[in-house]
């Protein structure tokens, strides 16, 4: 049964404030104004730019029930007197909302059964190979990240890659209802310093990696490694997968608070001579097959994603789905029949030049995409940029690991948001053309705009017998300029601009 206003306000130690039934049970809870109804508990939590109480007026007059908030939001309500209903007073109201929408919405740690995935690069083609593993298991799934939110084969766009914590409780009821009986998630740094995930518990975590990345939401990497290393805890998870890698999931490994396995593509792990429980051994005459080897035996495996890295990620599924509760042999068998397409992830849009359209926009995604597709005597051009008002140190060191793995360079816009576009160029440009000559792949580096453009001259430096990897957006259909979203979409564009260059043959 749902909890009372007065059970949650006792439950969370709460003061008391406003008039109303203090018997009555919320129906729902909102974090946003425009998502609260009839019944709702409404979380009015304080923001950088405004305080949700100040949306109170709107959310009364859709039939809200009671409101959650701090010390300010009651102060501003009871100033524009608003405070009409039950209030409760907490002093951090976003550390409670996810133990409440838990008990509000009845949230089941076992239906579904959830799976958490984190990291700097590889969450979400780790979910969508772990979503497409499960289903060829014969289990309805649901999946949540950056690309999409899923219940069974109902679909709608992502805003974030984890909803925040009112939202996902409400999905969870909803995805059980539904008969769904598993769920990959992605689970962001955001999410979990930002007590979005709070009240969730997942039978399986995978940590994939940590590279520079989110350091204008994080003060410093450490920050960020310890944000990620929250979702290893005992109250949120019962086993996990770490990658090692790199140095931050080598010291995950070892100070996860939950039993992990660890996984590698190298013989040893790179700093301290630890062999990892399982590792990926490429196939050298498949670049998507591989051998997983554990201490039980060695299987024969192969990712339906293109790039050396999506051998680690497909692993990391298939741990993931046997800690999840299914047998070996099983996953082993599914994997072998896996087809998945993960929507701007090293997504194939045109055969001649090959050109790819991903997300990567961190300098270790960069240059892992480029070493995948580093055949040799094919010329290999990127076309790159970089958010605005997203972690500008990060920029020179993007362009750096372009110039290290293309051939030719092409320096453009990435959703330049309110910043100076050419700034931001000159800053991956400084990257680019800071690395030694010795140690350069690219013969050209350009600065092209629009993006459109940009896009057209790296096909014409491919040839048609090139690759071109178009860098930074992947499935987004929006180019974010100043106030506005223009319309975009990589994959539209390139397609677009190969078929004027490079018609099929007949």
């Amino acid at each position: 049964m749902r909890p009372t206003l007065e059970e949650i306000r006792a439950n969370l130690g709460g003061t008391a404030a406003g008039t109303g039934d203090w018997d009555a049970r919320p129906a729902s809870v909102a974090q946003d104004s425009r998502l609260a109804g009839e019944g709702s508990l409404y979380a009015a939590l304080p923001g950088s730019r405004f305080h949700g109480i100040d949306f109170l007026e709107q959310v009364l007059g859709s039939g809200a029930l009671a409101v959650l908030t701090d010390a300010e939001g009651l102060r501003r309500a009871e100033e524009r007197g608003l405070a009409r209903v039950p209030v409760i007073v907490v002093d951090s109201p976003r550390a409670v909302v996810g133990g409440i929408a838990r008990d509000v919405y009845g949230t089941d740690p076992d239906r579904p059964r959830l799976a958490g995935i984190t990291g700097t690069n590889g969450k979400t083609s780790t979910a969508y190979l772990l979503d497409g593993l499960l289903r060829a298991l014969g289990e309805t799934t649901g999946l949540i990240g950056t690309v999409a939110t899923r219940i069974g084969d109902e679909e709608a766009g992502s805003v974030r890659t984890t909803p925040e914590a009112a939202e996902l409780h409400a999905l969870m009821r909803r995805m059980r209802e539904a008969g769904v009986t598993s769920c990959s998630m992605e689970v962001s740094s955001h999410a979990l310093a930002q007590h979005r995930v709070d009240g969730l518990r997942y039978r399986a975590v995978a940590f994939t990696n940590l590279s520079q990345d989110h350091l204008d939401f994080h003060p410093d990497m450490e920050d960020y490694f310890q944000a990620k290393a929250m979702l290893f805890a005992p109250e949120r998870a019962d086993r996990g997968v770490v990658v090692i890698d790199d140095a931050w999931g080598q010291r995950l490994a070892r100070e996860a608070r939950i039993p992990v396995v660890t996984l590698s593509a190298e013989a040893e792990a790179p700093d301290a001579g630890t062999r990892a429980d399982y590792r990926v051994e490429a196939d050298p005459g498949d670049p998507q097959g591989f051998t997983l080897h554990g201490a039980q035996g060695s299987w024969a495996a192969r990712s339906p994603l293109p790039g050396a890295f999506n051998l680690v990620n497909t692993a990391t599924a298939m741990l993931l789905a046997r800690d999840l509760g299914f047998g070996w042999d099983r996953i082993v068998a599914a994997a072998a029949r896996l087809d998945v397409v993960v929507p701007g992830r090293m997504e194939k849009v045109w055969d001649q030049p090959l050109a790819l359209v991903d997300y990567s926009h961190t300098p270790d995604a960069i240059g892992k995409a480029l070493g995948s597709l580093g055949e040799a005597g094919r010329p290999l051009v990127i076309v790159l940029g970089a958010g605005g008002e997203r972690d500008p140190g990060k920029r020179p060191g993007m362009g750096e690991a372009a110039t290290r793995g293309a051939d030719v360079v092409i320096v453009t816009d990435d959703n330049p948001r309110s910043e100076d576009p050419a700034a931001i160029r000159a800053s991956v440009l400084g990257g680019a053309r800071g690395v030694p000559e010795a140690q350069r792949r690219a013969q050209r580096i350009e600065e092209i705009v629009p993006r459109e453009a940009a896009i057209d001259a790296a096909l014409q430096a491919a040839g048609r017998h090139g690759t071109v990897l178009v860098a930074g957006k992947g499935h987004e259909h929006g180019q974010d300029l100043g106030d506005r979203v223009v319309p975009f979409d990589d994959r539209t564009e390139t397609r677009r601009a190969a078929a004027r260059r490079y018609p099929p043959r007949r």
